[in-house]
């Protein structure tokens, strides 16, 4: 039998104390880590008006010279952006006569066509949302719908009314607001309701979710939620337009978002400091703190998040009939429409600055904008259309480039995050521009 001495003692101890090591760091790299598979925004223009806050807006630097890669049709009716995934993917929301409605293309191979399916139709003025794994959320009357990078449905759940384009919180869960003013959480993964959905408005037939759909589009009272809410990961704000029925005029309306805590979901505030009513989606800054949004009054306004107060207004002497744009530094180009001037207004905490205007543009679509580039479709001669580049900075015109057959109006411009450009007409043709 083996004796052991001083050192093989000490030896014996140091092995035993690094086992100990090793194995707590087992433990510690065995700790949950699913959150790398939580659902999250794509790395594109993942949805309506880019991001969940509805800004419009991305980091990275934009494209200054561009070039015309492919241009194909829907063959029916758009109302809403282009959706871009974190990869080559595009998803396209139509409303055809027939055959697909539902459209996944290859955005940098001709717009191939990787699938497609047929939605029950009535939705199309709400966009598809992609997230980071190319997964496809879409709405149609009735329900909400999830898709694999595949054709094949991953879930399909009943709601009240037609969904608005859809919205990622955290964790995850995925935020569905129908155009009769129910108010879901999901899990984005298993489709299950997640706490107890808000009705915000009394009286809804459930089995009617057709009701008012044609009053969505030119946002008319019979269509109480006519445009895509906001949502701020800072803040857990929630902000959209209300349209009760039998009211003026519609109102904003501030939910809070409670991770982990019951119920998931309240009302916070309810403000008709919009003169006349909003019109097309809020947008909320960067921080969460503010509200931007085109009143009925033909005024750009500011809200404070928190209770939906006034912040300030700017006279814009035409009505905007789409959301503006809006950056971190506070910069807002606001939003287009048949009268509209390329308009830039600077945020400055009390007041909103007029920086500058282009009475020789007229921005048919909300300015999307990529770092210090924005880019619009603008109207070209008497009823032609062209996409705009311009320098935020200053208004100036940087590029243009004709939308050849552009008939309709212009649904929006989409950016990829290879600075790939998209944007569509609401007859259905669709542009495909790559960087030069």
């Amino acid at each position: 039998m083996r004796v052991f001495g001083r050192k093989d003692t000490v030896f014996r101890r140091y092995l035993a104390l690094a086992v100990a090591v090793l194995f707590t760091g087992l433990l510690a790299g065995c700790e949950n880590t699913d959150s790398w598979v939580d659902a999250h925004a794509a790395q594109g223009w993942s949805a309506q008006y880019g991001d969940e806050a509805n800004s419009s807006y991305t980091r990275s630097p934009g494209a200054e010279t561009l070039r015309l890669d492919w241009s194909r049709s829907v063959k029916g009716e758009l109302g809403a952006q282009v959706a871009l995934g974190s990869g080559n993917y595009l998803a396209v929301n139509a409303q055809t006569a027939g055959g697909c409605s539902l459209m996944v293309w290859e955005a940098g191979n001709n717009a191939r066509q990787r699938w497609c399916s047929r939605l029950v139709q009535g939705g199309g003025w709400s966009s598809p949302l992609m997230d980071g794994f190319d997964n496809v959320y879409v709405g149609q009357p009735g329900a909400i719908l999830s898709f694999p990078p595949t054709q094949w449905i991953r879930w399909r759940r009943p709601v009240i009314g037609m969904p608005t384009t859809p919205r990622l919180l955290d964790d995850g869960q995925l935020l569905v607001v129908t155009h009769l003013g129910q108010v879901l959480v999901f899990n984005s993964h298993r489709g299950t309701v997640e706490g107890t959905p808000l009705d915000l408005v009394s009286g809804v037939d459930p089995t009617d979710s057709q009701r008012g759909l044609g009053d969505c589009q030119p946002a008319r009272s019979r269509c109480p939620v006519a445009a895509a809410p906001a949502y701020s990961h800072q803040t857990n704000i929630v902000v959209l337009s209300l349209w009760q029925p039998g009211a003026e005029a519609p109102v904003l309306i501030g939910l809070r978002y409670h991770p982990g805590q019951k119920p998931l979901l309240t009302q916070e505030w309810t403000s008709d400091a919009v003169g006349r009513g909003p019109l097309a989606s809020p947008v909320l800054s960067a921080d969460g703190k503010t509200v931007y949004v085109n009143g009925r009054d033909q005024r750009l306004w500011a809200l404070n998040s928190a209770d939906g107060s006034a912040k300030w207004s700017v006279p814009l002497d035409y009505l905007a009939q789409t959301p503006p744009s809006v950056s971190p530094d506070g910069l807002i180009v606001v939003g287009g429409g048949p009268d509209a001037k390329l308009t830039a207004v600077r945020d400055a905490g009390d007041q909103g600055e007029l920086l500058w205007t282009r009475d020789d543009v007229v921005p048919l679509s909300t300015s999307s904008r990529s770092g210090g580039i924005g880019y619009t479709v603008a109207r070209e001669g008497g009823h032609g259309q062209m996409l705009l580049v311009f320098d935020t900075a200053d208004g100036h015109t940087i590029n243009t480039y004709s939308l050849p057959e552009a008939t309709g109006w212009p649904v929006g411009v989409s950016i990829a995050h290879d600075h790939r450009i998209v944007t569509a007409t609401s007859d259905g043709q669709v542009y495909g521009f790559a960087p030069e």
